[in-house]
């Protein structure tokens, strides 16, 4: 057997350890190379690939991004299905893919499968919404820097009594927005599960001060909507027909400071909590996933998702993870309710386990 691997999608920190789990898993099974593929799928339909081995692992645990480039799923995909994809494989001698990326990569995949050709799938996103897994590769270092971030503003916050809000990703699941705003002590935390009434935030926060509190932090998912209290800016939609995601925080940063006359600031974490090294938990993550990709091949199966289930790994079959999306969890916004100084409304759309 010859394994190909591929990144797909955002790029995040951690992917370089999966790469090099499938390599040196690859080296120890098979006593074989792995073929690379460069850009994501469009590495595939071009031949764009190189040769790993362990010597082209060296160095790679610690360094972010993905030392195979990266890119969104092609329009080829949509247009020509999976077959370029089957025949440029065969040609390269590769007999299993193993592809690493979030939702685009995650439904690529399972097309590819459905095509018959043996694949398997690796989470991974900062977003931490992939359907069927505890944890995604990359989300504990984002979280990391967001967390940090909040940290860092609390001290500016009270030096100024200042309301500071700050943004930061996730597409249309909090996870990064309620982990960072829980462990950094926000006083109130905007997720896209549960639409926000930016005027009982405001007298929360208004009363908040009144108690000598001289600072309150706010953190908003880039993907939070507000429940009919005010109106949405219209920011257009890509060319995938998706909801473009900008300026959510300085919308609400506006508002707060409108309405409760205290100065407000806004900071946009952006493409930082993307970059740089990877904390432990995700080179350790990468690892164990890319390595139990390699392990699953070899035991006969593809057609799935290589996942995290409570302290183990789960398998669950692509066409039961594709395409769907993992949001905050009941409990989790239960906590959020409990600990924020703003409400959270009736939540638009929770998860349960998948397992």
């Amino acid at each position: 057997m010859r394994i190909g691997v591929l990144t797909g999608g955002g790029d995040c920190a951690g992917l370089n350890a999966a790469i090099r789990g499938v390599v040196r898993a690859a080296g120890h099974e098979l006593d074989r190379s792995v073929i690379g593929y460069r850009r994501g799928w469009n590495g595939v339909l071009d031949g764009d690939s190189v040769k790993l081995d362990s010597e082209a692992m060296r160095g790679a645990l610690p360094r972010g991004g993905t030392m195979l480039g990266t890119s969104r799923s092609s329009r080829r995909l949509e247009t020509e299905g999976a077959a370029p994809l089957v025949a440029q494989l065969e040609r390269d001698g590769v007999d299993a893919l193993v592809t690493i990326g979030g939702d685009g990569t995650l439904i690529a995949a399972g097309r590819l499968s459905d095509a018959g050709f043996p694949v398997i799938a690796v989470p991974k996103t900062i977003d931490n919404d992939v359907h069927g897994t505890d944890v995604c590769i990359g989300f504990d270092t984002a979280l990391g820097v967001a967390t940090e971030a909040v940290d860092r503003l609390h001290t500016t916050a009270e030096s100024h009594n200042r309301i500071m809000v700050l943004e930061v990703m996730g597409r249309q699941a909090g996870h990064i927005a309620a982990g960072a705003g829980i462990a950094g002590g926000a006083a109130a935390i905007l997720v896209p599960e549960a639409p926000f009434n930016i005027d009982a935030i405001a007298e929360r926060l208004i009363a908040r001060h009144h108690r000598d509190r001289n600072a309150s932090i706010v953190v908003v998912a880039e993907g939070a909507i507000p429940d009919g209290s005010v109106e949405a800016p219209d920011t257009g939609t890509d060319e995938w027909g998706n909801r473009i995601l900008d300026g959510m925080g300085q919308f609400v940063g506006d508002l707060l400071a409108e309405r409760t006359g205290f100065e407000t600031r806004t900071t946009v974490l952006g493409y930082i909590q993307r970059g740089g090294p990877p904390t432990p938990a995700d080179r350790l993550l990468g690892s164990r996933l890319g390595a139990r990709a390699v392990e699953v091949l070899m035991e006969g199966t593809s057609g799935c998702m290589v996942g995290v289930h409570s302290t183990g790994i789960a398998v669950p079959p692509l066409a039961e993870v594709a395409g769907r999306t993992r949001y905050l969890s009941e409990d989790q916004l239960e906590l959020l309710d409990l600990i924020s100084t703003a409400p959270v409304l009736t939540p638009l759309h929770t998860s349960r386990r998948w397992f």
